[in-house]
């Protein structure tokens, strides 16, 4: 079981007994669905909506869904999730967003807390984890396990001269922990909603930004410093 820690950002009432309303945004059917039946014992918790990709959860939201936490994943076909974080954040500021990734934190959670998110969770996570995610960041406090706060500390301490994944956008990194674990460029550019020329031109700007020649040395860095598994 994950070990966490909640912070308070703002006071956020609730009438008495008002259930959370969450929406799942996720492409996979079987995870949303798996997140639904965790999140469907508790009295305090409702699932109002299920989307498969950002454009379809801004189609919801738009009509008039009322939702309270969004559980989301970065990456979707299409727009991604952290597209759709940064434009939530901008446009319903009252939203509270919680990324469930599997990704693992070293990868993406000081991007994406910084960027606006109030929790970061892997989807590893088990039932009464989730549970209590969703409870904290549905209630206007942030969920942050001790691996977030060590990484947010340390960027915090950190200058100009700090780890050159940090030179890297969030598409970038994307693209770069997939070469990493070896996907191949069809593949990412099925999961990332992009052409395989685009993800071509975006490897060549990784090696660009991070003065490395192949795939091999950008696996050999991410294994060094955990950007993957």
């Amino acid at each position: 079981m994950l070990d966490v820690r909640e912070t308070e950002t703002q006071d956020t009432y609730r009438a008495p007994h008002t259930p959370i309303r969450v929406l799942i945004v996720d492409d996979h059917a079987i995870l949303r669905a798996g997140v639904r039946e965790m999140l469907s014992d508790e009295e305090d918790l409702e699932v109002v909506g299920e989307a498969g990709s950002a454009e379809e959860a801004l189609q919801q939201l738009e009509s008039g869904l009322e939702v309270d936490v969004v559980v989301l994943d970065i990456t979707l076909p299409g727009q991604s999730g952290i597209d759709l974080l940064k434009q939530l954040r901008r446009d319903r500021p009252e939203l509270a967003i919680l990324v469930l990734s599997m990704h693992p934190e070293r990868s993406f959670a000081v991007r994406l807390m910084r960027a606006g998110a109030n929790g970061y969770v892997p989807k590893m996570i088990v039932p009464e984890e989730l549970v209590k995610a969703v409870r904290a960041v549905g209630t206007g406090r942030r969920y942050i396990t001790p691996v977030v706060a060590e990484l947010l500390a340390s960027e915090c301490a950190a200058q100009e001269d700090g780890p050159l994944h940090n030179r890297l956008s969030e598409r970038e990194l994307q693209v770069f922990t997939r070469i990493a674990t070896g996907i191949s460029p069809a593949v990412m550019a099925n999961e990332l909603g992009l052409s395989v020329k685009t993800v071509s031109t975006y490897r060549a700007r990784i090696l660009e930004k991070m003065g490395m020649r192949s795939n091999a040395e950008i696996a050999a860095y991410a294994v060094r410093n955990q950007l993957v598994e």
